[in-house]
């Protein structure tokens, strides 16, 4: 175990610099931004080594201002906190990022009512459900049900005539015998 652990490189500066000269290498970066990136690298190796898996800026996430959140809510989409991108129903968008709804709105201290769907969207739908006849089985079956009702007490105050039943033939003797 003790040969293992001796080979794993411990020198911060060494493993920044790696890291440093692979992303100038692929990247254009001005010479005044050399000095900001070698400092977030180095802080970064550091903070790994010292067992810390988490930076600040991901420890710490902004709480929304109200008025960040009125402008959140368009009618035709929902701005989400996450990544500011604009969505019809941010359920999808959201599990896919591994948050609930409920999450969601404590990780950006949003009200319970906060919606998750737009209102146009949410007004299509509502529209779509009216024309196709959804929802509406009971008042259908109370409907029909109150006519039966009606045409019922009307044969019951009619005079019931009676038909003699029709006589018919005989039944034909099973042929093949």
């Amino acid at each position: 175990m003790d040969d293992f652990t001796s080979n794993v490189p411990t020198d911060h500066i060494e493993l920044t610099a790696d890291i440093v000269s692979a992303y100038v290498s692929n990247n254009s970066i001005p010479a005044s931004e050399l000095a900001n990136l070698l400092a977030s690298v180095h802080a970064a190796v550091s903070g790994l080594a010292a067992g810390g898996t988490n930076t600040a800026a991901e420890d710490a996430v902004e709480k929304p201002t109200p008025a960040q959140i009125k402008k959140s809510i368009t009618p035709d989409a929902l701005i989400s906190f996450e990544d500011g991108k604009p969505y019809k129903t941010l359920r999808r968008h959201l599990t896919l990022r591994g948050l609930t709804p409920e999450a969601y709105r404590a990780k950006h201290g949003l009200s319970a009512d906060y919606p998750m769907t737009s209102a146009s969207y949410s007004a299509q739908r509502s529209e779509l459900a009216r024309s196709l006849g959804l929802g509406q089985q009971r008042k259908g079956q109370t409907k029909a049900a109150a006519k039966a009702a009606v045409s019922e007490e009307t044969v019951s105050e009619a005079p019931a005539e009676v038909k003699p039943k029709r006589a018919g033939q005989p039944r034909k003797a099973a042929a093949g015998k």
